[in-house]
Order: structure tokens, then sequence, then C-alpha cells
């Protein structure tokens, strides 16, 4: 009994001591490894745009990314350490609680082997039973003696596992010390690079300062862009809103209906589309097949100058070929300071590929998912952007929330 207990107890201690910090510590291993990938995708990127011999604010863009990746790996290892020092404490308490639990056994033991001395021969057992008063004392005084030698041999075993759940706690907690040293090393590096990679920020940061009136020229350029396809998108769908209260009978002007008409009618296949479209949500393909973010939806500071991004700015490959997210109908083309932007209808929903160097579709056309709408203008580094906008009607959304994750 004694046995079973004392092993049980100890084996149930260290096994819910293991898995209950197991799990935490993996899914930060593994958020490790993403940050480290994402950081090398950042690298290569930059890269690239290191090939050109003008600093831009998009290498400051990459290098502000892989700071932020790299304090929130250097966050992700404080983590690790954190509960590598807990599973170390731990350790070191069942390793002192176990010592203490095998000191208390060791003396009992002690003590029942003297007092198994004094019954060692055949005369002190007689003895023993035939000094009971009666023959059921007796009886129970036989069975007492059988009893006290079984637990004599079971202390023995239960001793013996319990030195070995020892030697087992000790031996983890020596690995846990060793990982956590590992970790700390892995720690102090990412440190080393960090400082370095300020360093680049900074060198970065003092170049553009030197070029800041120019690039705020390009900057209010790009605001301007944005501006005239916000305008198109709205002018666009504020048509859609006169020709459907037209339909409906309505003989207002077209400023008046725009007022009138709250949403979109839309056809069995309009409403049809669009259910697609929403289940889709988080899951719809990228317009190009290599893309990196130049810049967010938003409001973001480029720069010297404050940029409200209706959409997202990509960057890619030089005459990348861009491609429809969805199936849809080509509902407007139109030229901006010589660069082409392409608006489809996904029902109520409606995506745009702007900043396009040729177009592959014509205005009415049905498209599928996937098909070519056009090529990439190249920008001043020399690689491919694209503007790509997402509404619901004319409110903007952020497409990063309806596209895959990369």
């Amino acid at each position: 009994m004694l046995k079973w207990m004392a092993t049980s107890f100890l084996t149930l201690v260290i096994t819910v001591t293991l898995h209950a910090q197991q799990p935490a510590g993996e899914d930060l291993k593994q958020q490790q490894i993403a940050l480290q990938r994402e950081i090398d995708e950042l690298n290569n990127s930059l890269k690239d745009q290191k090939k050109h011999t003008r600093v831009s604010i998009r290498q400051l863009e990459l290098v502000k990314q892989k700071l932020r990746l790299r304090e929130q790996a250097i966050k992700n290892i404080n983590r690790q350490v954190n509960i590598l020092e807990g599973n170390i404490g731990k350790s070191k308490n069942g390793i002192d609680s176990l010592k203490d639990r095998l000191d208390t056994m060791k003396a009992q033991y002690a003590r029942n082997i003297v007092y198994a001395y004094k019954l060692r021969n055949n005369y002190g057992f007689l003895n023993f039973i035939f000094s009971a008063t009666s023959f059921t004392d007796a009886y129970r005084r036989a069975q007492y003696f059988r009893a006290y030698h079984q637990y004599c041999e079971d202390q023995v075993e239960a001793i013996k596992n319990t030195q070995k759940l020892l030697a087992g706690k000790i031996t983890g907690f020596e690995l846990a010390r060793r990982e956590k040293d590992a970790v700390i090393q892995k720690q102090e590096k990412q440190l080393e690079v960090l400082e370095e990679e300020k360093k680049v920020k900074h060198a970065i940061v003092k170049d553009l300062k030197t070029r800041e009136k120019e690039i705020a020229r390009e900057l209010n350029a790009k605001k301007s862009a944005y501006k005239k396809v916000m305008s198109a998108i709205t002018n666009t769908i504020g048509d859609m809103y006169a020709a459907d209260a037209k339909l409906s009978g309505s003989a207002a002007s077209g400023t008046r209906a725009k007022k009138e008409v709250k949403k979109l009618e839309l056809t069995p296949e309009g409403k049809r589309i669009s259910g697609s479209f929403e289940d889709n949500k988080g899951q719809l393909p990228w317009p190009v097949e290599k893309a990196s973010i130049k810049t967010r939806f938003g409001r973001s500071q480029q720069g010297p100058v404050i940029i409200n991004n209706p959409g997202l700015t990509i960057e890619t490959e030089p005459n990348a070929t861009v491609k429809a997210i969805f199936e849809g109908e080509v509902v407007r083309i139109f030229d901006i300071e010589g660069a082409w932007s392409v608006i489809v209808r996904h029902g109520k929903y409606f995506s745009v590929y702007s900043n396009l160097q040729s177009v592959s579709v014509s205005r009415t056309q049905k498209i599928v998912a996937g098909q070519t709408v056009g090529v990439a203008v190249r920008n001043g580094e020399g690689n491919g952007e694209i503007d790509f906008i997402i509404t619901q009607e004319t409110k903007n959304l952020d497409p990063e929330k309806w596209l895959k994750k990369k």
C-alpha cells in the first residue's frame, strides 16, 4: 500500500508539472520560428531594395518592420526564459520535496530495522506470540508480524522508487538549466543584431533627410493619385445608384438619385456573388503572385507626408501579371497620369486594380477569379507596383482582412 501511494503520488506530481508547462513553451518555439521566417523574408526584400543606388522610404519601412519583428522575437525569448525559470524553480522545489520525503522514509525504515532486530530470532517471535492473553490475540499478533515484515519490504521498494524519481527530477532540472542557458545566448545574439539594425535605420533616416523635398513631391503625387482613384470609384458607383433609381421608376436627377438610393439593387446573380465573396473573407488570393506590402491600409506617416491609403500599395516583380481576386464584371477602365485602373464589381463589393501599365480586359466583360487584368507599372526602384482597393459599395475595406494570410 505504501509503495503504491508513494510511487503514484510522486509520478502524478512530476507528470502534471511537466505537462502544464510544455504546451506554452512549445507554442513560443513555434512563434519564434514563424517570426524568424518573417525576418528572413524581410531580409530578402531589403537585399532586392539595396540593388538600387537610391535609398527609398520603402527601405526604411522594411527596416522598421524588421525592427518590430526583432523586438517581438526578443519579447518571445524573454517569455521562454520566464517559463524555463518557472520550470527550474518547480523542479528545484520538487527535488527538495523528494529529498525530504526520502530522508523521512529512510529514518522510518531505520527505526523499523531496529525494531525488527529485537525480534531477529525465533525465541523473540515466540515470546511475542505466547505473551498474548487469548488465542484471538495471538492470531492477531502473528498477522501483525507478517504484515509488519511486508511493510518493511514495501518500504525498501518505495525508497528505491523515490530515489529513481529523484534522479529523474535532477536530470530534468539540469536539462532545463542548459536549455535556459541556450535561450539566453539566443537572446543576447538577437539584442546584438537589434542594435546593428537600429544603426542601419538611423543611416537610412539620415540619407532620406537629404532628399526630403524630392520625397515629399513623390508622396504628394501619390496622394493625388489616391484621391483621383477614389473619385473615379465614387463616380462609378454613383452612376450605378442613378441607374438603379431610374430602373425603380424615379425621375430624379443623378445627384438626387445618389441621395435617395441607400444601396445597390442586386440581381439574384449579384446576391449570389456578394454572398460568395463574403464567405471567402480571409481566403481571397492576392492580385499578384509575389507581393510585398509597401503601404498599408489607412492613415500612416510616410517620411515628411501623412498618407491615407484607401487600400494597399503592393510591391512586386517587374512586369508582374495582375489577376482578378474573384469572379465579377469589369465596370470601368480609366487612366490616371499615364497609369491604368480597372474596377471589377462583385455584387455589392468592388475590387480595384490601379497603377497598371497595360490592361487585358474590357468594360462590361465577365471575368473569373485568377483571370489576368493587366501588368503592374514599374516604380522608381525598378520593381512592379500596384494599388489594390476593396470597397463595399463606397465604403473602403482593409484588403489584408480579405486576402489570404501570407
